[in-house]
């Protein structure tokens, strides 16, 4: 987990993405982590990297991003 947190670059804590990072953290510790039992780093390393991959496959969804501004008149 330490390598994880190594890899994060510093961001300002008012970004808006940390909310999609904290619902992302939230899903993981509901679906995989709470009252789970590792017999090794190794294991808990494999069956995360196992959930990401399940995740991308089953559970990801395309975001269609809409962004419409108004053009300020001047």
């Amino acid at each position: 987990m330490e390598q994880l947190i190594e890899l994060l670059p510093y961001t300002p804590k008012h970004s808006w993405w940390l909310n999609q990072v904290e619902i992302w953290f939230s899903i993981l510790v509901r679906k995989l982590l709470r009252r789970a039992s590792f017999i090794s780093q190794d294991d808990l390393k494999n069956r995360t990297l196992n959930f990401i991959d399940y995740c991308n496959q089953i559970m990801a969804k395309r975001l269609k991003w809409i962004y419409k501004s108004n053009v300020l008149a001047i």
